[in-house]
């Protein structure tokens, strides 16, 4: 009997401890599920250490690591001539100054040099380290100035298949942080699923943009309305406005679902509706707020997809005074 209940109790402990582990294990995963791996490209350019500060802005520090991925070809060519002690000097000094800019423990990061041109070595890093987004300057002022959003920034958020922030200086300071999230209905499930995993700091001063575009948008124009007593264009005029009032109220109630997919940070405004071309009008929205960072979709180029890539998001990136983080949408 007695030898039946220490067997028993020993199945009973091991049991414990088998379901101790496998909820340390549990756990674990959920742990690494929650935090984001960041990669920053940087050069030793201004807007790639503004890139860095950006990054900084947004990462959790608690659970989210960084990789700092440089490209040696960048390197002039005198200084590569000095052999590989000189540029591992180099590039060691340029990842200790975006170490310090990051302020995160050591272990959070790590140093990743590559020969291979910028893109293709970002590129690959991303896939290297399962990286969940990464970061890049829109613009450089040294050996990178003709390919910063010449080529380099063009040639990785075309690449990329995670979501890519192009940093556009001057870092906001840090006392607050505007961002504006674009909506449509193509991107919204991914634009607020990746929204969820970023770490907003308390200060975000979060919005939410809907544009509506058809052939009918925007209120009666003047010239209808002159004539709307007319009984041939007095349909067209009623036909006009409630295309318009229809559309609009439709955007609303789209707005409303889609803000409580968010986080917190984006529940303290109304969403801003605006009506035209998207484009146009999401970059008159981020300047009227002075929007630090805008968040939108992208999805691949094709005919079906212009309100995405074509002019949207790609005139948002050009032209746009601020950051913008471009999430892919499965094509």
């Amino acid at each position: 009997m007695n030898g039946r209940g220490s067997g028993c109790r020993e199945e009973i402990t091991d049991c414990r401890v088998d379901l101790v582990e496998q909820a340390a294990q549990d756990v674990a995963r959920l742990v690494e599920d929650a935090r984001m791996k960041l990669l920053l490209g940087v050069d030793g350019s201004p807007a790639s250490f503004d890139a860095v500060r950006m990054a900084a802005r947004l990462v959790d520090k608690a659970t989210d690591r960084v990789v700092i991925f440089f490209s040696t070809s960048e390197l002039h060519a005198g200084v590569v001539k000095q052999g590989g002690k000189v540029v591992e000097g180099v590039t060691d000094a340029l990842f200790a100054e975006a170490r310090g800019l990051l302020g995160l423990p050591d272990d959070s990061v790590t140093a990743l040099a590559s020969s291979h041109s910028p893109a293709v070595g970002l590129l690959e890093a991303a896939s290297e380290t399962s990286a969940d987004l990464i970061v890049v300057g829109a613009r450089g002022t040294g050996a990178l100035q003709r390919l910063l959003l010449g080529s380099v920034s063009r040639a990785v958020v075309h690449g990329a298949t995670l979501p890519v922030l192009v940093a556009r200086g001057p870092v906001p300071p840090a006392e607050r942080l505007r961002v504006m999230v674009c909506h449509k209905d193509a991107s919204s499930a991914v634009v607020a699923a990746f929204a969820q995993r970023v770490h907003w700091p308390e200060v975000t001063e979060g919005r939410l943009i809907g544009v509506t575009e058809s052939m009918l948008a925007g209120p009666l124009p003047e010239w209808l309305e002159r004539r709307s007593l007319d009984p041939d264009t007095a349909a067209i005029a009623h036909a006009w406005e409630a295309e318009h009032e229809g559309e609009v109220h439709a955007l609303e109630n789209e707005l409303a679902t889609f803000r409580q997919t968010l986080p917190a940070v984006f529940q303290r405004h109304e969403p801003i509706v605006a009506e035209g071309n998207p484009g146009e009008k999401i970059i008159a929205a981020a300047d009227e707020q002075e929007v630090d960072l805008v968040v939108m979709g992208r999805a691949p180029n094709g005919p079906l997809t212009r309100w995405l890539i074509g002019s949207t998001s790609e005139a948002v990136l050009s032209h746009a005074h601020c950051s913008v983080l471009l999430v892919p949408v499965a094509g």
